[in-house]
């Protein structure tokens, strides 16, 4: 069994990684006068956190997502204590990911807030929490389904997570920038000031992330064990 110190060392450091990769491309599409596009975008989410899957799962279960960790605590997959570890870990490697990107990306222009997601025009507050939690449901039903799930075929769940956070931001990017994330929102926020709808990418991600988990634990997983 690992020690408690390498888990949180890990998430911190798969979070960082992701967030870096993740608000780094906007910033790389920014920089190339949109030569990632949105499709691009979308494949640096979803093969960074493939990848992130694959080599940290074993040590941490590789969450890097404070609304993962939410939904497999309440439906006690994690205890409290490395809930909230796991929780503080991802919030540090997001800010120290935003830290780098302040240093890497130094010419971009601040209006793009270091990669931080926003509300594009004709979103609305409602619409914004709305998207961010039908894609977060998907995003941690996934994660149920191929990760938690004993009876999923082993070997595919990393790449299955990896390509639905792809699909999310390729359909919710033109509404929220598809953070399904909280952590991939908070370092870019914090290290640019930028608060204005932050609260978008908490509520939305986390009541995704519950209604997917209690839908499957109760639904699959407990009526398998019964």
């Amino acid at each position: 069994m690992q020690d408690n110190w390498q888990k949180y060392l890990t998430e911190a450091f798969a979070t960082f990684a992701f967030v870096f990769i993740a608000a780094g491309s906007v910033l790389a599409n920014w920089k190339t006068a949109g030569g990632l596009g949105t499709v691009g975008i979308a494949l640096a989410h979803g093969l960074a956190l493939t990848a992130i899957i694959y080599s940290a799962w074993h040590i941490s279960g590789a969450h890097v997502n404070p609304a993962v960790t939410v939904a497999l605590w309440a439906t006690g997959h994690v205890k409290t204590l490395m809930a909230v570890g796991y929780i503080l870990a991802q919030l540090v490697g997001s800010v120290v990911a935003a830290l780098f990107l302040k240093v890497v990306f130094v010419g971009v222009s601040p209006q793009y807030f270091l990669g931080d997601t926003m509300l594009l025009p004709g979103t609305t507050p409602g619409m914004g929490i709305l998207v961010e939690a039908i894609l977060t449901f998907f995003l941690v039903w996934t994660v149920f389904a191929t990760l938690v799930d004993k009876r999923a075929t082993g070997g595919f769940g990393g790449l299955c997570v990896g390509l639905v956070f792809a699909v999310g931001v390729m359909i919710g990017g033109s509404f929220t920038m598809a953070a399904l994330n909280p952590a991939r929102s908070f370092g870019p926020a914090l290290v640019s000031s930028h608060w204005g709808t932050h609260y978008i990418y908490w509520v939305g991600p986390v009541i995704g992330a519950l209604v997917a988990g209690f839908v499957y634990h109760f639904g699959f997983l407990k009526r398998h064990a019964g």
